[in-house]
């Protein structure tokens, strides 16, 4: 992977080592939401309707490196689902990178649902994963996954609330936020005001169809900041700064 800004992970041009890679994308202790993304040249986010299309060995290892800096990745169900999401542990390849920073091993994974949709024999449905739903889910349900192991965070009445999502994370020591979709999820927390900063990686393809970054018209015009662009045959994986500057 190749460097197309100064940082001070080394000059431009240079090859990134996996510990280079970690310090370009490494965040100041204390809270954010990161959102983290592959998107085509014309916006779409998935082919035939899931991301792997889009990717390539680059952005497996930014993907793997912001999970590595992790302390918990927040999910929609549906991308959770389709993705085929699972836990992630200690003996799996982002669990041994984690050791080798310092970090615990285990990642938990936050699965956003407004109707509680696990169900107790799913694949995430255990410790440490978290459902993050609302009061309007169905109560049976929520039970059914706690007495799983999941930790329920009910989280606003008829829908999910993010910023209560966000600080009840935090109240459990998961501060440091990895969004990764899908478009309902984004356009949500993008209109909540609540992600701090967009890791983007640009796929050189057109794909077309439905699928994309947003699902929807945002309230308002949201403007990143530009902080940081790396590079690989043709690749390009962006950092921006979102919300107050």
């Amino acid at each position: 992977m190749r460097r197309l800004h100064p940082s001070p992970a080394g000059p431009p041009g240079d090859d990134l080592t996996d510990d280079d890679l970690a310090a370009a994308y490494a965040l100041p202790p204390g809270r954010s939401f990161r959102v983290d993304f592959v998107a085509s040249l014309d916006g779409a986010v998935t082919v035939d309707g899931v991301s792997a299309g889009l990717g390539s060995p680059g952005d497996r290892r930014v993907f793997s490196t912001l999970r590595a800096l992790a302390d918990v990745v927040l999910v929609g169900h549906g991308t959770a689902a389709g993705e085929g999401y699972g836990p992630v542990t200690a003996d799996s390849a982002v669990g041994r990178r984690r050791t080798a920073l310092g970090r615990p091993a285990e990642l938990p994974v936050a699965v956003v649902s407004r109707r509680a949709s696990m169900a107790p024999g799913d694949r995430l449905a255990q410790a440490p994963t978290l459902l993050v739903t609302c009061a309007a889910a169905d109560p049976g349900r929520r039970a059914a996954l706690a007495d799983a192991g999941v930790d329920v965070l009910v989280c606003g009445d008829a829908d999910v609330d993010l910023p209560t999502a966000v600080d009840a994370l935090a109240g459990r020591g998961l501060e440091q936020v990895l969004c990764e979709g899908g478009p309902t999820l984004l356009s949500a927390a993008l209109d909540a005001g609540v992600v701090d900063e967009l890791d983007l990686t640009v796929s050189p393809a057109l794909v077309g169809g439905q699928a994309r970054l947003l699902d929807r018209a945002l309230r308002d015009v949201v403007r990143p900041r530009l902080l940081q662009v790396l590079e690989e045959d043709g690749v390009l994986f962006t950092r921006y700064a979102v919300g107050p500057s």
